[in-house]
């Protein structure tokens, strides 16, 4: 991606090396497969901390260490969210209304959001109580190794899934989606979460035709972006952590339905083609 240079945004919060207080969520990367399947790219975190029994409590706060302005990372980061601002500013604009930009926080080990205290292990997520991104920048190292999706757009895509959240919790699909809940069969609600996570993919998809048209892309970034959302498919993330594949419980999609509602958005750059509530196949 050709990103160096370009323009960042002033609304990524480095709070990484201070201590989010309460407890830590889960029992450390080597045990919590089946968590970042849950919560990677977008499930409701509300939902998690509920279910997930924290680990031990912290033995005090961290020791805080200052953040290098110019790190790579954080520089990447701050613009690629930029660029989803420019790209969502505007179609909210041609849709008549007015893009309210998400904050993106960056954590080290936990952090409190409003909706809850969350550990690295659960991965980025967004909350919609307080519209922030929460990411802890060695999930790219995860994305990379364990889920064996490397380049800085499969990282992109990352940030521009969760992005793809606020604006459905701008345009009020996440509260209906919310309110369905506890008045469905779980098989249902799965299935809403699916409709939920693949439409994050299909924003996520027209963003990436906004980046194409600005010349922002090497030849092989699609690719990457393809592979992570293959990468975290629920069939072969739960293939990986059980050795079966259950349809019924999948809450984000199929490998293969990710990568077509991704590759949608990106080749028709069209939103009204991205109603995923409304189709009979996914």
């Amino acid at each position: 991606m050709r990103w160096r240079g370009e323009r960042e945004s002033d609304n990524v919060e480095d709070r990484r090396g201070m201590s989010g207080g309460g407890k830590i969520i889960g029992g450390g990367l080597g045990g919590i497969v089946i968590l970042v399947i849950a919560l990677l790219l977008g499930a409701d975190p509300r939902q998690l901390l509920e279910q997930v029994p924290a680990g031990d409590p912290a033995s005090g706060p961290q020791t805080s260490r200052p953040n290098d302005p110019q790190d790579e990372g954080v520089k990447f980061v701050r613009v690629v969210l930029a660029s989803t601002e420019d790209y969502w500013t505007d179609a909210f604009r041609r849709m008549g209304r007015q893009y309210r930009a998400p904050k993106l926080q960056l954590f080290t080990d936990r952090v409190q959001s409003a909706c809850g205290v969350a550990g690295a292990a659960v991965g980025p997520f967004y909350c919609a109580g307080d519209e922030k991104i929460y990411l802890d920048l060695s999930f790219f190292k995860e994305l990379r190794t364990r889920f064996r999706a490397p380049g800085d757009f499969a990282e992109a895509y990352v940030i521009a899934h969760e992005v793809g959240h606020h604006v459905q919790n701008l345009l009020g699909t996440m509260s209906k989606v919310d309110s369905a809940r506890g008045r469905v069969s779980q098989e249902e609600e799965n299935q809403l979460s699916v409709r939920l996570e693949l439409q994050a993919d299909f924003l996520a998809g027209l963003w990436a035709n906004y980046a194409n048209q600005k010349n922002l892309l090497d030849p092989d970034d699609i690719d990457e972006a393809l592979g992570a959302a293959s990468a975290v498919g629920d069939d072969r993330l739960q293939k990986e952590s059980q050795g079966y594949v259950v349809p019924d419980s999948f809450t984000h999609g199929a490998s293969e339905q990710r990568i077509r509602w991704f590759r949608k958005g990106f080749e028709t750059g069209d939103i009204r083609q991205g109603d995923t509530f409304n189709t009979r196949s996914l």
